[in-house]
C-alpha cells in the first residue's frame, strides 16, 4: 500500500529568542551536545575527535540525562584525553534553559551511531546553528543545503569536521545557521508538516493529486 513519509517538526523560535548574549573578550565559543547521555549517540567518538583537534578558544558542552551510568564513563574518558578544562557537562534542561544553551553555542554536535531522526538536530537549526553529524542520522541535507557537515561515524570524520568548523569566522558560521534555519523553516516547522497531512487526507478523499510525501 501507499506510505506517506511526513517529518517530524519543530516550533521554529521568534528572532527575538535566536539574540545570542554578549560574549565577553576572550570567552572563546561553545560546541554543544544536547540529547540523551547514551552510548548510542557516539560521546566517546566525539571526545577522542575533540582531543585529536583540540581547537583553540572553544569549549564543548554535553547536555541530557545520564543513561546507564554512561556520564561517568566518558568523565573517566574526558579527563584520561587531558579535556577536563574545555569539557562539561550539564544535566537535562527544558524550557528557556533549553533555549539559553542553544543561544550560547556557536555549533552543534551530534555523533551518533544510529537516529531514525534525530529531533535534536532540526532543534539546534532552528536556533541558527550549524550542525556536524554522522551518517547513522538522516541528515545529508546539511551538506546540500551548506548548513553542516554530514561525516562518517568515526573519529576521523568527526575531527575533520570540527577542524573545519572551528577554523570558520564566527560569520560564516553565523550564515551556514541562517541557511538552516531556513531549511526547518521550509521543511520542518509545523505549519509546512499540517500541510502535508492536509494534502494527504484530501487525496485519500479524492479532491486532489498524490502528494510527493506519498510513496507507492
Amino acid at each position: 500500500p501507499p506510505i506517506a513519509v511526513i517529518p517530524n517538526g519543530v516550533a521554529l523560535p521568534d528572532r527575538l529568542e535566536l539574540i545570542r548574549p554578549q560574549q565577553q573578550e576572550g570567552s572563546g565559543k561553545t560546541a554543544l551536545f544536547l540529547s540523551r547521555i547514551h552510548p548510542k549517540k557516539g560521546l566517546p567518538l566525539l571526545l577522542e575527535a575533540w582531543a585529536k583537534v583540540r581547537p583553540k578558544g572553544w569549549s564543548l558542552h554535553i547536555v541530557g540525562p545520564d543513561e546507564s551510568g554512561h556520564r561517568a564513563d566518558l568523565e573517566r574518558l574526558g579527563s584520561k584525553l587531558g579535556l577536563g578544562d574545555v569539557v562539561r557537562f550539564s544535566d537535562a534542561l527544558v524550557g528557556e534553559a533549553k533555549a539559553s544553551v542553544f543561544r550560547e553555542s556557536s555549533l552543534f554536535v551530534l555523533p551518533s551511531h544510529s537516529e531514525n531522526f534525530g529531533i535534536a538536530v532540526a532543534e539546534a537549526l532552528s536556533y541558527g546553528l550549524p550542525v556536524i553529524t554522522t551518517h547513522g542520522t538522516p541528515w545529508s541535507i546539511l551538506e546540500s543545503e551548506q548548513c553542516g557537515w554530514w561525516v562518517p561515524t568515526n573519529v576521523e570524520g568527526l575531527a575533520a569536521a570540527l577542524n573545519d568548523a572551528t577554523s570558520r569566522s564566527g560569520e560564516a558560521l553565523a550564515a551556514m545557521g541562517e541557511r538552516g534555519r531556513a531549511v526547518v523553516a521550509s521543511r520542518f516547522a509545523w505549519d509546512s508538516i499540517a500541510q502535508e497531512f492536509i494534502d494527504c487526507y484530501r487525496w485519500i478523499l479524492g479532491q486532489r493529486s498524490k502528494p510527493a510525501c506519498v510513496i507507492s
